[in-house]
């Protein structure tokens, strides 16, 4: 008898060992939901301000400040890593819920997260050392080498892609604006600033704003998604 009362829970049920308790489960599910909406809340607005603070683009002006154009696009970086953290968190509360075509559109929106964090990488280690010895070439297709293609083509495929996807999925489950804000602010940012960068060259403003106006609705998506999830209303 000693033994048997001794095996029962505190709540008077039987847990076998390497059996979660439903307790349990709840609490890892507040865990990772509280973590989507930190990330979700540091990583969106982070992003933006690193967008705002871009310093000028062209070769001499980035020469003359390389500390910080390589600072910015660090805490780009670091944002980018925040949002991968973020999704892999919503892909966990939705693994039983979205089903296969949603479980691919978020897979498909953190790869291009990781892939849009390698191009700012990329792009902060490279072009401070290109500014110093040729800045006319800097941001110009006459840098581009193989290497740095597949990157920037890959990131820019599958950046708007993947948020494209993702919004889609979230417009099926009811969260509409949240969608829109994230795909709209992914197409506008990635292809925007990319096109009117090699299209009008590095020293045009038009670069700026492209990334600015699809920076600014990416980063309130990001905070609708984080307050959704973290909530416990996903559509999960």
């Amino acid at each position: 008898m000693t033994v048997h009362h001794s095996a029962q829970g505190a709540a008077g049920t039987m847990t076998p060992r390497g059996r979660l308790r439903q307790g349990d489960t709840e609490d890892d599910t507040r865990h990772v939901r509280m973590t989507v909406r930190m990330t979700a809340m540091i990583g969106g607005p982070l992003f933006l301000l690193t967008v705002i603070l871009h310093p000028a683009r062209d070769g001499h002006a980035i020469a003359a400040h390389a500390e910080w154009y390589a600072f910015t696009h660090s805490m780009e970086a670091i944002s980018l890593l925040v949002q991968a953290t973020c999704l892999a968190g919503v892909l966990a509360l939705g693994m039983r819920g979205f089903g296969p075509r949603g479980l691919a559109a978020l897979y498909t929106a953190l790869v291009g997260t990781m892939f849009w964090f390698g191009l700012i990488i990329f792009d902060g280690g490279h072009n401070p050392v290109a500014a110093k010895y040729a800045p006319e070439i800097v941001h110009t297709s006459a840098d581009l080498d193989i290497e740095g293609s597949i990157i920037v083509l890959a990131a820019n495929v599958l950046f708007p892609l993947g948020y494209v996807l993702l919004a889609l999925l979230l417009n099926r489950y009811g969260q509409r604006w949240t969608g829109l804000l994230l795909g709209f602010g992914g197409v506008v940012y990635a292809l925007g600033g990319t096109a009117s960068l090699f299209g009008f060259g590095p020293h045009s403003m038009i670069t700026s704003l492209f990334e600015i106006i699809g920076a600014a609705p990416y980063a309130l998506g990001y905070v609708l998604l984080g307050r959704t999830f973290g909530r416990g209303t996903a559509p999960a």
